[in-house]
């Protein structure tokens, strides 16, 4: 009994390890959400216990992903395993891996408040420009020094658990028998880690992916409950961005959607040459502006933008607006080029140096003076670089306002400074221009200058007050614009560049995760005033500008012109793995094979009924297939704009 003891306590060790880790995991996952509920609404008992069933799945598979070479070291090892040095290696690797895991989930405790769904591997591309990492992960330990408190406690237990058992060697004399049974354990332990990886033993299970985690909720927030983040960080590494799809013969995918926009004018001189300057506002979720929610808190909510509020009383506005990415990078591309952010980030896809249709490329080559502000140091982001890609005539940064005694310490020039540089700049510009600029200081850790510190009301979370602080900047902008002689020629359009943590039950959802606010605003065109609570999107933004003008030559644009009444409107956006496909009051998933969900948005807001059955969607899937074929395909075939 003790040689068969002595045998199962060697070669089972691992398997102790692993069980430990899995109830780590758990604990992590619970924690994940009591630090985040409020965004989870909808989570009962027993979907949360469903939840909890669904994450272990994905526990073992992330798990197994990041022990593969402990179990190799162990077993392969042999009686090596029990020298010193070696037993620390290998102690060494699997603690530093585990660690690294462990601490990924503690980071997401609260970077998923910003971002909504688990850390990618794309999100290192997102962050590498950034020249202020040291001092922004500093800011971020002292903001949030109990999450740190909580990884060292856990660290603490997770090491003094693990290294309480010990392995005895076992009794198996021969050294042949020894090695044979090492082979077969490890045999085993790789025959059960394809099948944990994969998801099952069938020959027909492929690998799982972080759409599946939907399976498991009642709504599809609830996904990143379901998940955890070493699985979403591996299972996107060296992810195509882009792979080519045939879900429709070419000649009859145009007449389901093409991106490509015919001229609307007669000839060049019938082209209104406006100035436009667009304003793309950090995480000014529509859920901030008061008049874009009449019905919220019973008609009493006041919103956090006065001066927005009030301009969109003369402002035609787009109240059910949706940004289609979730991160600062994805905006620039989805606002100024009508490109969305499907799967990654246009910018730091292998495609990022195609030619592309910019509104500053075509007002560009119509003679329009062209920049792009904005008042991080340069580089950050990768702004400057995308600038250049979409034909912008010059970019002003950080570098260009050259006054430090304005810069907040962190990001960059604070808002109403900058703002009013932006205004100042643009009077030295030959008429018509076409400008856009992107704010900064509606961002962590949520300080306003100190001359206007309790100047502005402070809500339930800690953007509000910056939020309050940036539109009374917008209002210095436009109080200063209004001097100007070339003010009373310029068509104004206000957006976010993404949604921001939301507060309110309506806005704690996939779907409204991304609504942003759409304005257009112009000083002498009385009759470009209204509300129109039909869908639009961060992508119908520029060909509605060419519209507007006039603009009359062909482009493509993967949005539709908010001004012609015969569009289809929808929207599309991409989240934990899936496509979130909006259309007639009702937003649809699909994974990239088929339709895993559909919710009624109108009857059901909070999304927690999934309605989707074999037949119910088939108009969004028809749709969002045929986007996703022209979109990944003729970015492949850098096919993005007419005649190159």
């Amino acid at each position: 009994m003790k040689k068969l003891l002595s045998i199962i306590s060697e070669f089972t060790l691992p398997l102790y390890r692993y069980i430990l880790l899995l109830l780590i995991y758990a604990i992590l996952r619970i924690s994940f959400y009591l630090f985040n509920y409020t965004l989870f609404p909808n989570v009962d008992f027993g979907g949360f216990c469903n939840i909890m069933y669904g994450g272990l799945r994905f526990d073992i598979s992330a798990l197994t992903y990041l022990n593969l070479i402990y179990f190799l070291l162990y077993y392969l090892s042999f009686r090596l395993k029990y020298r010193p040095k070696v037993r620390k290696t290998i102690d060494g690797i699997f603690f530093t891996v585990n660690g690294l895991g462990i601490m990924m989930n503690c980071i997401d405790f609260i970077y998923y408040r910003f971002i909504l769904h688990r850390t990618t591997f794309n999100t290192l591309d997102s962050l590498k420009n950034e020249d202020n990492m040291v001092s922004l992960c500093f800011q971020f330990l002292i903001d949030y020094w109990y999450v740190v408190v909580f990884y060292v406690a856990v660290m603490y237990f997770f090491v003094r658990l693990t290294l309480c058992v010990r392995p005895r060697p076992s009794a198996i004399r021969s050294k042949l028998a020894y090695a044979l049974t090492s082979v077969v354990v490890f045999a085993i332990i790789g025959g059960l880690s394809v099948a944990a990886i994969r998801g099952g033993f069938r020959h027909s299970t492929r690998p799982i992916a972080m759409s599946n985690a939907a399976a498991y909720t009642n709504s599809p927030e609830e996904s990143a409950i379901v998940l955890n983040t070493p699985f979403a960080f591996i299972r996107t590494i060296g992810k195509k961005s882009f792979p080519h799809v045939e879900y429709f013969a070419e000649n009859e995918i145009d007449s389901i959607f093409t991106p490509i926009h015919e001229p609307i004018a007669a000839d060049s001189a019938a082209m209104t040459r406006r100035n436009v300057v667009i304003f793309i506002l950090e995480s000014f979720s529509r859920e901030f502006l008061g008049s874009f929610n009449p019905t919220l808190e019973n008609g009493d909510y006041k919103g956090y933008t006065p001066f927005l509020d009030s301009l969109s009383q003369h402002s035609l506005v787009f109240t059910n607006a949706y940004a289609n990415g979730r991160k600062s990078i994805d905006a620039m591309p989805s606002v100024l080029a009508s490109i969305p952010a499907l799967i990654m980030p246009y910018v730091i896809s292998e495609y990022s140096s195609n030619k592309i249709n910019s509104i500053a490329s075509l007002l560009g080559s119509e003679g329009y003076q062209t920049a792009f502000f904005h008042g991080a140091p340069n580089g950050s982001m990768g702004f400057d670089g995308f600038a250049k890609i979409a034909r912008f005539d010059s970019y002003f940064g950080k570098n260009e306002y050259n006054n430090d005694d304005d810069f907040d310490g962190i990001w960059g020039i604070w808002d109403h400074a900058f703002f009013k540089y932006y205004a100042q700049t643009l009077n030295t510009f030959h008429e018509p221009f076409c400008t856009a600029l992107f704010s900064l200081s509606s961002h962590h850790p949520f300080n306003v200058p100190e001359q206007f510190e309790g100047r502005f009301p402070e809500g339930p979370l800690p953007v509000e007050k910056c939020i309050g602080y940036s539109d009374n900047a917008l209002r210095l902008f436009f109080a200063e614009a209004k001097k100007m002689p070339w003010y009373q020629n310029t068509l104004f359009v206000i957006t976010a560049d993404h949604s921001s943590i939301p507060d309110h039950d309506e806005y704690k959802n996939n779907a409204q995760a991304f609504a942003v606010p759409i304005i257009f605003f112009s000083p002498s065109d009385t009759a470009l005033v209204g509300r129109d609570d039909r869908l639009a999107q961060q992508i119908d933004i520029m060909p509605t500008i060419l519209s507007y003008l006039g603009y009359d030559k062909p482009y493509v644009s993967f949005g539709h012109d908010l001004r012609n009444a015969d569009n289809q409107r929808f929207a599309i956006n991409y989240n934990n793995d899936t496509y979130q496909i909006y259309l007639n009051d009702t937003i649809a998933y699909f994974d990239g094979k088929k339709t895993i969900g559909a919710y009624d948005m109108k009857n059901d807001p909070n999304l927690t009924t999934n309605v989707y059955e074999e037949g119910r969607a088939v108009e969004h899937e028809t749709l969002v297939k045929a986007f996703i074929q022209q979109f990944n395909n003729r970015m492949r075939t850098d096919n993005l704009t007419i005649n190159q």
